[in-house]
Order: C-alpha cells, then structure tokens, then sequence
C-alpha cells in the first residue's frame, strides 16, 4: 500500500564493471514514481511520496489499458518528442506538466502526453517481490506490462562493456546515464543500494546577468550566455546553490558590471513555485564562469543546459568571444524507442 520509498541510488565515476553481479539499464530523466495498481484503482506516487496522478490524467487511464490488474512498478514518467525525425525525452515538456489549473492539466494531457517507463517491480498479485533478487524482479516486470504504448520496460543487459557503452550512446535520446543494479540483490526502500553515473561535463559560459538571492542577501544565481554561429549572445541556463559566502563574493564582482542601475529584466516564471522571483539583473558580457554540467537540450538551432549547472571558478584567461557553442560535446542522435524493451 502506498506511500512506500523508492530504492534509491549513489553516485558513481564508472560503470562497475563485474560480469555476472550487475544488470546495467539506462537512466532515465524524468519524474521517478512508483505505480500501484489494484483493478480501477491506481496511484502514481512521486519519490518524494506526494500523488502525481492528478498532472497525469492520461497515465491513469494508460495504466488501466496496460499493466497487470494488481501490482506495484517502479519507474520514471517521461514526456517524450520529435527532435528533427527522432524521439527524445523533452525535460521543458515534462515539467510543464505540474500545475494547479485542472483546465490546463487537461489541455497538456493532450498536447504533451506521458508515458512510463518500468525498471522494477515491487509486487504483483498478492506477492510481494521486495525480499526476491532483481533478476526474478525484472522477469515480473517485463510480465506485468502488457501493453508498449503509454507503459514500457526499459533494456538492460548483464554485459558490463555494453553497459558502459550506454553511458555514451543512449545520450542521443535524451537519457541522463546509467544504472546499475545487482542481480542478487533485493528492493530496499529508501535505501541507496542501486549505482548511478552520469555525464560529466564542462563548458565555459558568458555572464550575462544575476539573480540576488531570495533572502535578499547576495546572489542566487548565475544567468549563463554562449555565442552563436551569429554572433548573438543566447542564454542556455543558469548557476546556483551557492554558500552565503559565496553569495556575497559574487554580488561584489558582479554588481560593477550592471548595465544600468535601475535595469532589470522579467524572466520565464517558476513552473514549480510561482511566488518566485524571476526578475534578473543584466550586466556586460565581461566575465567568463567555467560551469559544470550533464547535459543540453534543444537543437541546432537552440540549446540549453538541460539542469541547473554548477559554478566552477571564473576564468580570467578566457575572451568572452569564444565562448560559443563548437565546444559543447553533442551525444549521438538515438531514438528514444531504440532504448525500450522489444519482444
């Protein structure tokens, strides 16, 4: 019965590398749930043990259609699109998703519909599977999905050189890393016994503006700018979580480059927090960041970092000119449905 805690993973450099221990699976980036399902009734649960399945309308009734009639999944809620003749996950798309207007939760569920992705399963029937290992796991999950339209089993493999592979090749479809799990070992709630790696990367980025923190103390983030082919300067994201030192540091080298006193500009309003402040504060594209980041989103022509990056150091030595997009590393193009199960 729901809530339960998802089986959660640490973060790893490396895919590990033993024959015959790991199931390696792609990462998925979406919205963890877990999906329980008992004849009509359903419940989309978030990590976070909050119900999804109000933003999600479409899903329930997926679900209903095509997974077995009493069982408890593990997976990921992805909106997925059509970049330039191949399917990826849309990030912007999905997070779009959660609103408090039920008109609008309705008019998305059409525009942008969502599908699961299942990586494990937690019971089925009246047996619960938490205490069984992953292989016997992963028999009853591809069992319980019944249907490959909305519902879907992501691939794994037991190979570890096929699975480091992954790491690389899966990008093109938007996917966020791999996952590695034991075959011996059991569903833990809330426990980090699974294995993430992600993609790590580094860019060097154009100031273009600041956020000040919501405590009104110092800066809160970073708006981060690369040139195009162009010339223009087009934002790709933004860096944050900084400490109140850092906070203050930062105000003080930023604040003599603002453009003007009394200019500020409206930014895109928070999907997720619409009492937030988005108003930001421009200044002269000066300074270069060095930031670390996983991955971008968009195409040729508009990128941006798909997550929030992390501020490295300035980079004194850099001319804020050659910032340009030709050092981003661009993952393969790979269709998202190449990553699925197929029977």
């Amino acid at each position: 019965m729901p809530p339960v805690e998802p089986m959660l993973a640490k973060a790893a450099t490396s895919v590990p590398g033993e024959a015959g221990v790991w199931s390696y699976e792609p990462k998925w980036d979406g919205f963890r749930a877990l999906v329980f399902r008992d004849g009509d009734d359903v419940v989309v649960q978030s990590r976070n043990r909050k119900e999804l399945g109000r933003y999600f309308p479409e899903l329930i009734e997926a679900v209903r259609e095509e997974v077995a009639p009493r069982c408890v999944l593990d997976g990921e809620v992805v909106v997925p699109r059509d970049v330039e003749g191949r399917v990826r996950l849309d990030w912007d798309s999905l997070s779009q998703r959660i609103h408090p207007a039920a008109s609008r939760v309705r008019m998305l569920a059409e525009q942008t519909p969502a599908h699961f992705i299942g990586f494990d399963a937690l019971a089925t029937g009246d047996r619960s599977l938490m205490g069984e290992p992953f292989r016997i796991r992963r028999d009853a999950l591809a069992e319980a999905v019944g249907g490959r339209k909305w519902c879907h089993v992501t691939r794994t493999t037991d190979d570890p050189e096929q699975g480091a592979r992954w790491l690389t090749t899966f990008e093109g479809a938007g996917l966020d890393g791999v996952i590695a799990k034991r075959l011996d070992g059991a569903y833990v709630p809330g426990k980090r016994e699974m294995v993430k790696v992600k993609h790590a990367r580094d860019a060097d980025c154009v100031a273009i503006g600041y956020r000040i923190h919501k405590s009104g103390e110092g800066v809160g983030s970073i708006l981060l700018g690369l040139y195009r082919d162009d010339g223009e300067l087009q934002m790709v994201g933004g860096a944050a979580s900084f400490t109140v030192r850092d906070r203050i540091r930062l105000l003080t080298e930023l604040e003599p480059l603002r453009k003007g006193d009394d200019v500020v500009y409206d930014g895109e309003p928070s999907r997720w927090n619409s009492a937030a402040d988005k108003r930001w504060i421009p200044i002269r594209p000066e300074k270069v960041a060095e930031v670390a980041y996983d991955q971008m989103e968009g195409n040729a022509g508009w990128q941006r970092f798909r997550h929030t990056v992390r501020f490295v150091r300035w980079r004194p030595d850099r001319d804020p000119a050659s910032c340009t997009f030709d050092q981003l590393d661009v993952p393969l193009n790979y269709d998202l449905y190449d990553v699925l199960e197929t029977r």
